[in-house]
């Protein structure tokens, strides 16, 4: 149930810390490792990419059904037990397995079948650590939160490849390297945010509470799918940089290393103003849905930048504007799906399934990415696509109207967790 009480600098502290753990560990290997591991020799480059592209799609895959389900499960805990921790371990254990099995697999289907452990753990363990939001925040807080998610996404792209290329790591002992950050910090977060044991009233009403009931919500599922489309829309734009600065610019390995953690370093400048001040002002205003509309748009431009000056200058111009627009879009947009949930009993469900539309847009885009590239021989219609997909998700997301919520019961307020 939602919280009457603001969470102190510590809650947020553990929160945050969560999410830089988890957004290390799984865009590290998106934006370098996998890369590293799957490409092949110049003159057969697309089929690298393509190999990426389906090892990405096929772990996207898994993390759409384990998110969801695992947040079913969490609602669902009996009267007395933990909702959250015991996923939210299970998970980064799992990861951090993974991880280490990833390092040492050879060619696609190996790799491939390695990273599906680790989609499904940061899946559950982001169902887990998302519901907290909805648990234990009153709506003032909720953009704040967004953001340490949002910010948190950013310099977990920037920590974790800084570390594997100015350490001059290899690619086993850079997964070992990840695979130790989610187990320390994920733990500890974990064990010391606080998770109230369930009570009845927390519990779904099984005779109505069905995997997608959310869904027959107009509201819901119009800035779910806005969140979608715009999601792929990122994928697509962030998801091949290594192969573009490789073979789109025709960039020697070491240099394009180099020239990748400078892009994601402006990139996440970017991304944690964008997602600290919307998040801020989206909390004082009340206005989610406009800024998020905003921000998509903002997104779209970055790929209209490249799709017309493929330059490794123009290229950093538009992962500023990448990172402002999808800064602001994951952060109110999340706050904005927190707002809009319809049943307070389905938290970790619902924002599961909210989940999804991020995990859905790493499966989409590489694999849509990878396509246009093979069907074209280069970059261009990517880039168009990420600018249009953004566009079509702010205008969906438009459509969502926010919701009025109706003042909750002595009980229910009796009963938040503090």
């Amino acid at each position: 149930m939602n919280s009457t009480t603001k969470a102190g600098g510590a809650w947020m502290t553990l929160f945050t810390l969560a999410w830089l753990a988890i957004w290390t560990v799984q865009l590290t290997p998106v934006q370098l490792l996998l890369p590293l591991q799957l490409d092949t020799p110049e003159d057969d480059w697309i089929r690298g990419v393509v190999s990426s592209g389906l090892v990405l799609g096929i772990g996207g895959l898994a993390g759409i059904i384990a998110g969801p389900v695992a947040g079913a499960l969490s609602d669902r805990a009996p009267v007395g037990r933990r909702r959250r921790r015991p996923w939210a371990l299970g998970a980064v254990w799992l990861t951090a397995a993974c991880l280490a099995v990833t390092g040492y697999a050879s060619g696609p289907w190996a790799v491939g079948g390695a990273w599906v452990g680790v989609s499904i753990g940061v899946a559950v363990s982001s169902a887990a650590f998302t519901a907290m939001i909805a648990d234990q925040l009153p709506p003032t807080q909720r953009g704040a939160a967004s953001a340490a998610v949002g910010s948190s996404q950013a310099a977990g792209i920037v920590l974790g490849v800084g570390l594997v290329v100015l350490l001059g790591l290899d690619i086993v002992t850079g997964y070992w390297l990840l695979a130790g950050v989610i187990a320390v910090v994920g733990t500890v977060a974990a064990l010391l945010l606080p998770d109230p044991p369930a009570t009845q009233s927390m519990r779904p009403d099984h005779r109505r509470s069905v995997l997608l009931s959310s869904l027959r919500d107009r509201d819901f599922a119009w800035m779910l799918s806005g969140r979608l489309v715009a999601n792929i829309g990122n994928a697509l734009g962030t998801a091949l940089f290594l192969f573009f600065l490789l073979h789109g610019l025709n960039q020697p390995s070491a240099e394009a290393q180099d020239n990748l953690l400078l892009l994601i370093v402006v990139y996440t400048v970017f991304v944690v103003f964008a997602s600290v001040l919307t998040g801020l002002v989206s909390d004082r205003t009340g206005d989610r849905r406009g800024l998020t509309v905003i921000a998509a748009f903002v997104q779209a431009a970055s790929g209209v930048v490249i799709a017309i000056v493929p330059t490794f200058e123009a290229t950093m111009i538009a992962a500023a504007l990448m990172g402002l627009g999808y800064g602001a879009f994951s952060t109110v947009g999340l706050a904005f799906a927190a707002d809009l949930l319809p049943d307070e009993q389905d938290h970790a469900r619902d924002l599961g399934i909210v989940n999804v539309t991020a995990a859905l847009g790493q499966l989409i885009g590489p694999m849509l990415g990878a396509g246009l590239v093979a069907l074209v021989g280069g970059f261009w219609l990517v880039f168009i696509a990420a600018a249009v997909l953004s566009v079509v998700g702010g205008v969906l997301t438009a459509v969502a109207k926010p919701k009025t919520r109706r003042p909750r019961s002595s009980r229910s307020r009796a009963e938040a967790p503090r």
